[in-house]
Parts: C-alpha cells; sequence; structure tokens
C-alpha cells in the first residue's frame, strides 16, 4: 500500500482549543486515515515550518489527496502538504525505472 507523509499546521483558533481542552489528535488522524481504507503509522508534533506530520498507508493517491482535502476543509489546520515517501526498495526501482525512461526520452534540446 503506498505511504504518504502529510505536513499541517494548526490555526490559532486550534492551538488555543488543545490547550483548553487537550484531547489525542493521533487518535483523530488514526480514524481519518482508517475511514478512507488505510491505517496510520506516525503521527507527529514538531517545530518550524510545520506543526506536525502524519505518516499513513493509503490504498491510493485519491485517497491520500481526500484526506487533505478532508482536514483542510474542517478549517482546523492550515498549510497542508501531502506526498508520497518511498522505502529503499521502491527507490531501487524508481531509478531502474528512471534509467529506462531516460534512454527513451528526448529532451527538447536534442
Amino acid at each position: 500500500m503506498p505511504r504518504f507523509i502529510t505536513f499541517f499546521s494548526y490555526t490559532a483558533e486550534s492551538a488555543k482549543a488543545m490547550i483548553e481542552r487537550p484531547s489525542d489528535r493521533s487518535a483523530a488522524g488514526k480514524a481519518l486515515a482508517e475511514s478512507l481504507g488505510g491505517t496510520q503509522e506516525a503521527f507527529y508534533w514538531m517545530q518550524g515550518t510545520h506543526d506536525g506530520f502524519l505518516i499513513s498507508n493509503m490504498p491510493d493517491g485519491v485517497a491520500a489527496a481526500a484526506l487533505s482535502a478532508a482536514v483542510g476543509a474542517a478549517g482546523a489546520v492550515e498549510g497542508i502538504e501531502t506526498h508520497q515517501i518511498f522505502d529503499h526498495d521502491e527507490q531501487a526501482a524508481i531509478v531502474k525505472q528512471a534509467d529506462t525512461a531516460r534512454k527513451a526520452y528526448r529532451p527538447p534540446t536534442a
């Protein structure tokens, strides 16, 4: 199953609500992924450009996009970025296929 990482930042209103009424946001992420036929692999908070990230295993890119759209539509987070991520074996397959594609591709400068 494809793996995705979704970065997010909480709105000021969401941060205030979490301080006043703490809740398990990881459980919310898990329920969201499962509602789309996926699983949650990790949920972390962090410092920097984003407040946290979710790593999920989703059936496909459509399900991953739906996850991001649902979260964004709720208005509690902003700056949502979802990217498919690849493990070592997948990276090896990418490089192998890229070599085949490179031989077939003709750049506009050729």
